[in-house]
């Protein structure tokens, strides 16, 4: 395990985080750049996604969190400046999909998924630097969310909204996505954003929020015959869906526990983390491959999708920890380093830095994909980094205890 954790932390230190401090600042329109592609080729003219900058946000705030190194700090602060000049909008609430290269906006969506990583962003940056002002402005973006955004008669969330906040025609977050009314997607990071915010401080619309949507993954999200998460919706919560996304499954079942946790309701928590360990299983068998690669997609009739995308590979690594901690179960240990493995092997780009967006069952990357875009962020795997170390530590700390203890009642001195 310390040999996992140094290996983790030397990929964020020496790779991730100066990637991005080192390529995506856009000195000549501000913020940061909206696209650069896999051999570093630079678009300057491209937009820029709210989730891009607001993962951005997160990832630099958790860093300076982290290690109180002035340039992450300086370069969380750039995004929240950003965020709130160019993606805030001042009239009707809420923050723009997406800007121009120069911020000025372009797509003026308001959409739930964005609107919750904004609160997620900016839950951190309070965390990280005890500013009011962040904080306050994401209560102002609950506020918005919960006005406008959720379902008063069926509970959870509706997709997207134009500027205005009227209820848009095209629900879709984005071309491969469906055209419902709700989706897993959306409600799970506004299960974490609202899990992030309490931590924060106390307030009792977020909490209420937070056991709501706990709630709805229970009773409606998570499958209850097979354990992996149904993907959308109608209105009044049907399945519209057969198709079985490996990597949100194994990142739900931790970010649901950590939000039970959070929560503090016991009985939530029990129910929670026995379901978590039956997620993280149903994902083991079905979904990892023999390389310890995680697979993308299946549906009825089986694997759908052999390609290995780097965030799922990311989310496995904490998933099988998280599910080792829950149940003991030795193989969820292994799964946790072998997923590792494969990052290091396959996924990191050792020519040109970063992580590949994908690479074939195989290993074979595909230099096609961007390395920077409105999707490709450094938020999955700083997150993963950040979690393997923090949960490493704690048991490394729970283990040195526990023996401090046992010295204790049997008199060994050491």
């Amino acid at each position: 395990m310390e040999d996992l954790r140094q290996r983790v932390e030397a990929e964020l230190k020496s790779d991730i985080l100066p990637f991005w401090l080192k390529y995506a600042i856009d000195e000549e329109y501000g913020g940061f750049r909206g696209q650069i592609a896999n051999d570093l080729t630079i678009d300057s003219k491209a937009a820029k996604g709210l989730i891009l900058n607001a993962r951005i946000l997160w990832t630099f705030s958790k860093a300076f969190t982290f290690y109180r190194d002035p340039v992450y700090l300086a370069t969380a602060r750039r995004a929240y400046e950003y965020l709130s000049q160019c993606f805030w909008d001042g009239e009707f609430g809420g923050v723009y999909w997406m800007v121009d290269c120069e911020g000025r906006p372009l797509d003026t969506k308001k959409r739930i998924y964005g609107q919750a990583f904004t609160v997620y962003a900016l839950a951190e940056c309070s965390h990280a630097t005890g500013d009011p002002e962040a904080l306050g402005n994401a209560m102002r973006l609950v506020e918005k969310i919960e006005s406008s955004g959720h379902d008063e008669e069926h509970g959870g969330y509706f997709e997207t909204f134009e500027r205005d906040w009227t209820p848009a025609v095209d629900q879709r977050l984005s071309d491969v996505d469906m055209d419902e009314k709700k989706s897993m997607n959306t409600h799970l990071h506004l299960l974490e954003a609202y899990a992030t915010l309490l931590r924060c401080g106390e307030d009792t619309t977020v909490r209420f929020r937070l056991r709501e949507l706990i709630e709805i993954f229970l009773k409606y999200i998570i499958d209850p015959a097979t354990r992996h998460f149904i993907l959308f919706f109608d209105e009044e919560w049907r399945p519209r869906s057969e198709k079985i996304s490996f990597g949100h499954d194994i990142e739900g079942s931790w970010l649901l526990c950590e939000a039970a946790e959070v929560l503090g309701d016991p009985e939530v928590l029990k129910r929670v983390r026995e379901v978590a360990v039956k997620m993280a299983q149903a994902v083991y068998e079905q979904g990892l491959d023999r390389d310890g690669g995680l697979l993308y997609e299946a549906d009825t009739n089986g694997i759908a999708d052999t390609d290995k995308h780097w965030w799922p590979q990311a989310e496995a690594v904490v998933g099988f920890l998280n599910a080792n901690e829950l149940s003991g179960q030795q193989h969820f240990m292994d799964a946790a380093e072998r997923s590792w493995g494969f990052i290091e092997k396959y996924i990191v780009d050792h020519e040109h830095g970063e992580w590949f967006w994908l690479v074939s069952q195989a290993g074979v990357p595909d230099a096609g994909q961007d390395k920077v875009g409105p999707w490709k962020c450094p938020y999955h795997n700083s997150r993963t980094c950040f979690e393997v170390m923090e949960r490493l530590d704690a048991g490394k700390s729970a283990r040195l205890g526990a023996t401090a203890s046992k010295d204790r009642r049997s008199g060994v001195k050491r």
